[in-house]
């Protein structure tokens, strides 16, 4: 299925015509929608994100859904993505120092263990148990030279080189049975992650939450599908106006050409390297 932006892509153009050059730059758009089956129940929006642009054109981005069957699975998904990436962006960062892949893996693992342990923490301070703030979690670390993805649970990280080459960082975790994933609460959390290092040209990267597995992914070939993603990168490529761009995205989302294929929450993180 492709997703026609042209309209959007094509105003962003004629406004960047008249935009001198352009500080190479990350531009991101990102938003959790809630499902249709969710508003039908007046229940909440289970899906998170939070994204940072941090000094030297390093990206951290994460994205979380929370387990529809925990009490407090919304919960567990903000306090993982806020903590993961807050993790990451105290730190003095810088491109150089992201040379070594040894270093970048250990920067994924910490913020994964920091979020489990804020999600534990805040279970113990409520008085529940760490399976009610069940969530998944993807962590990602992007520069224009390196793309890093730590994944617990379902959803699917993205990036495109720019030789216009498509990869799956990383695969949905389905678990051993139909509609089963691993959480970040699971005691399995940590051996059952997955995590990914690519270096070449960054161009583009994406995340996504479960809901929009059956439109983004291939699951015969398990690759992502370039009419999913490629008009969605142009698009945030050409995005000049932020705010704009989010509702553009979110009346995407809640197109009836996407709810028409999927009732859960949605949550899309898209991301494009401008270098002029």
């Amino acid at each position: 299925m492709i997703f026609d932006f042209r309209q959007a892509v094509l105003a962003a153009e004629k406004k960047s015509m008249n935009i001198s050059k352009q500080i190479a730059q990350w531009r991101i758009v990102a938003a959790s929608v809630c499902g249709t089956s969710h508003l039908k129940n007046n229940q909440l929006c289970q899906d998170a994100h939070h994204w940072q642009v941090l000094s030297d054109n390093v990206l951290v981005a994460a994205a979380a859904d929370g387990a529809g069957s925990a009490l407090l699975g919304k919960v567990g998904a903000m306090i993982a993505v806020e903590t993961a990436i807050e993790n990451i962006s105290t730190l003095k960062l810088t491109r150089k120092s992201l040379s070594d892949d040894a270093y970048v893996r250990s920067l994924l693992n910490d913020a994964i263990l920091a979020a489990k342990k804020a999600v534990e923490d805040e279970a113990a301070t409520c008085d529940k148990q760490p399976q009610d703030f069940a969530t998944t979690l993807i962590v990602m670390l992007a520069t224009p030279e390196v793309v890093a993805v730590m994944q617990i649970g379902d959803g699917l990280a993205v990036a495109k080189d720019s030789m216009g080459n498509l990869l799956a960082l990383t695969i949905p975790d389905s678990g051993e049975y139909i509609n089963e994933t691993t959480f970040l609460t699971s005691p399995t959390a940590l051996d059952t992650a997955q995590m990914r290092v690519w270096r070449t040209d960054i161009v583009n990267v994406g995340i996504i939450t479960d809901g929009l597995q059956m439109l983004a992914l291939n699951m015969v070939v398990g690759e992502p599908h370039k009419p999913f993603f490629f008009p969605l990168f142009e698009f945030v490529a050409n995005a000049e106006d932020k705010t704009e761009a989010k509702e553009q995205l979110v009346k995407f989302l809640r197109s009836e050409r996407i709810t028409q294929r999927t009732d859960d929450d949605l949550t899309l993180i898209i991301a494009a390297f401008n270098n002029s």
